[in-house]
């Protein structure tokens, strides 16, 4: 425990510089119903109020993408929410992409219990494979999938462990994937990442950047 400790102390400092008190999800939920963010889109991990990246059209068609398979596929037997607040933890209250949560009315807290989430990486890919990995393997999460538009492909990680994910796999185009909670869901990588020619155009832009 006390090197699980070590690991959420160590993300919340990537995060914020010492000498923050860090925010309850109470409190960051107060402040928000104040209007104290505006229109601003932030999330609450491990105590610190952090701003999200805007989002492109091609993060947007991913998460439209796989929140509608997983919808079709899923029917009754879950709710499938899209960028909606996840009751992580008293100190934690992501906006994951997708989140897929028992089939019940969250009329009055947010879902605090996920079969799976599901982050679209693109300019998050560090957030997303660093604070975010570790606060979904601490807690009521059973599988977390980033879809790398980076890398084209999707990371699966599963298994609880003391220390978080003990179980992570990667899934290239051409492969299927299903939730563990749903093993008769099947899922094309292909179908959750852009075509092959955007995929390509953004590598040529990237590099042409660096140059």
């Amino acid at each position: 425990m006390e090197m699980l400790a070590k690991s959420e102390a160590a993300e919340a400092a990537k995060l914020v510089g010492l000498g923050h008190r860090p925010l309850t999800r109470t409190e960051f939920m107060k402040l928000g119903e104040q209007g104290f963010f505006d229109d601003e889109r932030v999330e609450l991990l491990f105590g610190v109020v952090v701003e999200m990246s805007p989002t492109d059209p091609a993060h947007d068609e991913s998460v439209y993408e796989v929140a509608r398979r997983l919808a079709e596929a899923l029917g009754k037997h879950a709710k499938v929410r899209t960028q909606s607040s996840f009751a992580a933890r008293e100190d934690s209250q992501p906006l994951p992409d997708v989140v897929v949560a028992p089939n019940r009315a969250y009329w009055e807290d947010h879902p605090d219990h996920a079969f799976l989430i599901v982050e679209v990486a693109r300019s998050s890919v560090r957030k997303d494979r660093g604070p975010k990995k570790v606060l979904y393997g601490i807690t009521s999460v059973d599988e977390y999938w980033i879809v790398n538009h980076l890398t084209s492909s999707v990371e699966v990680y599963r298994d609880h462990g003391p220390l978080g994910w003990k179980s992570f796999t990667t899934h290239a185009r051409g492969e299927t994937i299903s939730p563990l909670r749903f093993p008769d869901v099947k899922m094309l990588v292909s179908d959750l990442l852009p075509p092959t020619s955007i995929a390509r155009k953004r590598k040529r832009t990237r590099k042409t950047r660096r140059t």
